[in-house]
């Protein structure tokens, strides 16, 4: 069977060429006023080709002064002149070199920053997007230590800088021995030149390839270390099954590695041709000269020890500039990150200033995931009055949750319109929109950081009553009076030793409260009392009029009969509304909520449990 060939996908090449990337970084240097970042890569290359210069008229100028039998004083002057010299430049460029440390610290903390703020604020779908996410963890190796691209690209600059200066000032020295030396030599440069710039696009596809291993094998190797793991990687045995799937990730990741190393490979084999080729055709000129011209012992040894350190300088440029290219692949991908395109108006838009209770409408909603086949919701229509308290429910898988991330401005709909009061959700700045809700989530996150500064999110200006309060209403506050420090204790163990851990129905409790706190007009509860044991549930059913005074609500449980208490219940099945109505009206239509209802129920009869 023949089998047929598949055509070649093109090589994906960096956005942005070196030369642009040198102008990103020159930005990032003015733009967190660090100035000194390229002033002191100027100066230090300056100093090096200076040094470079007088360490190769030393021994020629020394040695044309005995060849023309000078008097001792004018001998010892000129080593004096070139030794003080030396001394005096290396001092300079040692203190030079010791400021950059901080110099080019503050761009790559500026650049961290900017990573950081992306990633906090950009749109929610993105940060469930893998391509996302992979350019977020290729680039932060860029900015993450002082080893990273961000700081080694000035030292690489400053090299490449003082190597092409010197490649000048060289070639004109060269040129007075013959023009053809220093063509060859010029033409073996450009030829190495364009040899990397093919050998970097292929550095750059394989970036590409090994992102995904090595983000795997990040997981891999964090998941060992998470705390929340723990019992189950004891109980369960999962260290080896762990440890197989990182070492299999790290077997393509090797394979990525390895194929990089024979691109390079080959780049210093026609490095090393064109080297051998070029110091050859050097030296023959120069020991031709000798013989025929009878060129002086000072001048011969001049000009050959400018031919030796030519091709030192030829080398550097090619080395410096094919690490710049490395660090240019990474500064494309720290870029495009940086630019990754965000699907909502995120600071742009029509500003909303009303933040009181306002129509929320959903017209003619379906929803699909990127990726999906199926629609997880379909054509939903739903309108939430101002003070109105809705309850949806359904089983697991119905749709609910995306429904409210839809609400909430989270997800745009596939198709059909979100309305707040009659106009689209997508012409407004999506920051203000997100200051409408008040949501708790089955998804949590909990800082290590005081209670107060988990329930209020902030460490200045808060509302002490007004945090008490909203603890009281979550039902928080028998928690804390065990604290030590009340309000003000530590939670979570991984920075204070002191920090306490949280049950769930706690953490639940802590959430609730926060989102009180918020006070937005729209309060979301997405599964608020799944951890609460029947008891707790009850209390903070009792306390939900209070919580929801004055706002719109939506209560998203599968338990039934947690919603009596909401206007209006809607019954989800498969994305849909099937089923609008109170809990009353429900049970009469002998429908789908009432046939779940049932079942419930008989888990709360007297001696169900037993026989279950």
């Amino acid at each position: 069977m023949t089998k047929t060939k598949q055509p070649k996908q093109p090589r994906k090449k960096p956005r942005w060429n070196l030369w642009q990337n040198t102008g990103f970084m020159l930005r990032t240097a003015f733009a967190c006023k660090r100035w000194d970042a390229p002033f002191l890569s100027v100066l230090i290359a300056v100093f090096t080709v200076l040094i470079s210069l007088a360490e190769l008229y030393i021994a020629p100028e020394i040695l044309a002064r005995v060849e023309n039998a000078a008097p001792l004083s004018e001998l010892l002057a000129t080593i004096g002149f070139f030794t003080g010299s030396l001394l005096l430049l290396n001092g300079l460029m040692r203190y030079a070199a010791n400021a950059t440390d901080i110099a080019y610290m503050y761009p790559r903390l500026y650049l961290m920053v900017q990573q950081t703020l992306k990633g906090m604020h950009t749109s929610y779908p993105n940060t469930e997007s893998v391509a996302f996410e992979d350019f977020l963890s290729k680039s932060r190796a860029m900015v993450g230590n002082n080893n990273g691209a961000a700081e080694a690209f000035w030292r690489k600059a400053t090299t490449l800088l003082a190597s092409v200066l010197s490649f000048v000032l060289w070639s004109v020295l060269l040129s007075r021995v013959h023009p053809v030396l220093l063509a060859v030599i010029i033409v073996g440069a450009v030829g190495s030149m364009l040899a990397n710039r093919k050998i970097m696009n292929v550095y750059y596809a394989h970036r590409e390839a090994e992102a995904g291993a090595m983000k795997e094998m990040e997981y891999f190797r964090s998941r060992e270390e998470d705390r929340k793991l723990g019992k189950d990687l004891r109980l369960f045995g999962l260290r080896d099954w762990i440890e197989d799937l990182y070492a299999a990730a790290a077997k393509v990741y090797a394979h990525h590695q390895s194929r990089q190393e024979r691109h390079l490979l080959w780049l210093d084999i026609v490095e090393l041709i064109v080297t051998f080729a070029r110091q050859g055709v050097a030296y023959f000129f120069l020991i031709t000269m000798a013989i025929r011209d009878g060129m002086p012992a000072s001048e011969f040894l001049l000009y050959f020890t400018a031919a030796s350190n030519f091709a030192g300088f030829v080398s550097k440029i090619l080395a410096a500039y094919t690490d710049l290219s490395k660090f240019s692949v990474d500064i494309s991908i720290f870029r495009e990150s940086l630019e990754y395109p965000e699907p909502f108006k995120l600071g742009e838009g029509t500003p909303i200033t009303d933040m009181s209770c306002r129509e929320l409408r959903l017209r003619d909603v379906s929803f699909k995931y990127p990726g999906a086949e199926d629609y997880t919701l379909r054509h939903i229509n739903l309108t939430i009055r101002p003070g109105e308290k809705l309850a949806i429910v359904g089983l697991n898988g119905a749709g609910k949750t995306t429904l409210v991330r839809i609400l909430c401005g989270l997800y745009d709909p596939t198709e059909g319109e979100v309305l707040l009061d009659g106009e689209d959700i997508r012409q407004f700045d999506r920051r203000d929109y997100y200051k409408l809700f008040s949501a708790v989530f089955q998804n949590y996150s909990v800082m290590d950081a005081t209670v107060a500064d988990n329930v209020t999110m902030s460490v200045t200006g808060r509302d002490e009553a007004r945090m008490m309060e909203c603890i009281r209403l979550a039902g928080l506050e028998k928690l804390l009076e065990k604290l030590p420090n009340g309000a003000d204790s530590n939670l979570g163990r991984s920075i204070h030793e002191d920090g306490t851990e949280l049950s769930g129905g706690e953490t639940q409790r802590l959430l609730l409260a926060r989102a009180l706190y918020k006070n937005g007009p729209f309060l979301i509860l997405d599964e608020p009392t799944a951890a609460l044991d029947p008891l707790a549930e009850h209390d903070i059913y009792t306390r939900y009029n209070d919580m929801c005074r004055d706002k719109s609500a939506l209560f998203i449980s599968h338990r039934l009969a947690s919603t009596r208490f909401c206007d209006k219940i809607l019954f989800m099945e498969h994305g849909q509304i099937t089923q609008t109505g109170t809990h009353q009206e429900l049970l009469a239509r002998k429908g789908a909520y009432a046939d779940l209802f049932e079942v419930q129920a008989r888990y709360y009869q007297e001696g169900g449990v037993e026989n279950v």
